[in-house]
């Protein structure tokens, strides 16, 4: 299957050359080509470049598309997200107004285990039936890949039947999905004052049958002040490696946890949250394979510090961001909002932006080398925008979704 686009505007994001991430004065540069077409086949980008140097053989497509002078952008990766979960917390969001805060309301038994209760009780029907619903919001806001998490589950039953949805998600859906074991999420409520031996369940039962059963790409720790230690996060983290599930951390969001120097050391793919980023955890992530993530949507719906975007990437890091669409904290799949909220919140330049968004945030969740950027060879997933005068309009315009058509694995997709 041939597949042409014709007629676009500005074709944003193209590599030559392909490189698994940004890093540091790298995000700021972003190639494209100005009225131009995009040449598919058999579900892979096969050319592109400028109209006028378009010749009669690549013209011959089964389906010639018309972008009507709209641009074309590699799909968004969004690679941290709880997108396997039941109910919604909107009382948790009233108390926080209230003035309670993250920890008082999860003492009462809100927060994750609030969404722990509703994901045991519930069936896998239900939760599949609900988070195809979110994925069909993320595909009509520009998502293409997507990480979703387990660790609404704190039983190893239940963390098992969240795993099994999300495999359900990967073979039924358009999206790539990967699979990331989040036992360690949160103390349940029994474990109170037992948190080690919650700690030996995950260890000894949960990444054991994850792993097994086939169930998880990575495995992710909640490295963080009143959550866990680092320590507890080093056992974890071994047990995952001998089972051949590379790390991905929740680190420094509500303190300097020492969680960064762990995902470093780790050699996690990703560390992520990072409101709670100094010098040292800078100098940790130099030179290091872990890529940080920041979550803008939480720390804008829990009014938190901002992560220091500008410092690290002048530092010379790469940045990725990922929409952590959860209950909780950051109820929304809309990676458009991000990338607005990346520019206004992070004061990053639109080109940062982009490519935190796309190709590292594809990096963060293992796929650079197949998605992010539009590249010959890479899987076509890709979105053409309405007609908009310039790439900086899709962070500027924040209230506006500006996705006209979208098209995964070289197939046109619909989300309604």
């Amino acid at each position: 299957m041939r597949t042409i686009i014709k007629n676009i505007a500005e074709l944003v994001n193209v590599e030559h050359r392909p490189k698994p991430r940004a890093m540091g004065k790298e995000m700021a540069s972003l190639e494209t080509v100005k009225d131009a077409y995009l040449l598919v086949e058999d579900g892979k980008i096969a050319a592109f470049g400028p109209m006028g140097g378009l010749d009669e053989e690549d013209g011959r497509c089964d389906l010639e598309v018309d972008a009507r002078g709209g641009m074309v952008l590699p799909s968004f990766c969004d690679s941290h997200t709880h997108l396997v979960y039941a109910g919604s917390r909107e009382i948790e969001y009233c108390d926080k107004i209230r003035g309670l805060s993250y920890e008082e309301i999860a003492r009462r038994g809100g927060g994750i285990l609030n969404s722990a209760k509703r994901v045991q009780e519930a069936s896998e029907d239900d939760l599949y039936r609900d988070a195809m619903r979110r994925l069909g919001q993320m595909i009509g806001f520009g998502s293409g890949a997507v990480e979703i998490k387990s660790g609404y589950g704190m039983t190893v039953e239940a963390e098992m039947k969240m795993l099994r949805v999300i495999r359900r998600l990967k073979e039924s859906s358009p999206l790539t999905i990967k699979a990331t074991l989040l036992g360690a999420h949160g103390v349940p409520m029994e474990y109170r004052g037992r948190q080690g031996e919650y700690v030996d369940m995950v260890v000894r039962d949960m990444i054991p049958r994850a792993a097994q059963e086939g169930l998880a790409d990575f495995v992710d720790v909640f490295c963080d002040e009143g959550f866990f230690t680092v320590e507890e996060t080093d056992r974890m983290l071994d047990a995952a490696a001998k089972y051949g599930l590379r790390a991905k951390i929740h680190a420094n969001e509500l303190a300097c946890s020492g969680g960064i120097q762990c995902a470093v050391r780790h050699n996690a793919l990703s560390c992520d949250h990072l409101e709670f980023t100094g010098d040292a955890e800078i100098e940790a992530l130099l030179g290091s394979e872990t890529m940080p993530t920041v979550l803008p949507g939480a720390a804008f719906f829990l009014n938190m510090r901002h992560a220091p975007v500008r410092k690290m990437i002048d530092a010379g890091l790469g940045v990725a961001m990922a929409s952590d669409c959860n209950p909780g904290s950051s109820p929304s799949p809309n990676m458009q909002l991000i990338l607005s909220m990346a520019c206004i919140n992070y004061r990053m330049l639109p080109e940062e932006a982009i490519n935190a968004v796309t190709l590292n945030s594809a990096y963060a969740m293992g796929v650079s080398n197949t998605l992010g950027t539009i590249a010959v060879g890479k899987t076509a997933n890709f979105y053409i925008t309405k007609p908009i005068p310039s790439y900086e309009y899709l962070p500027y315009a924040y209230g506006e979704n500006k996705v006209s058509r979208v098209f995964l694995n070289g197939r046109e997709t619909t989300w309604q």
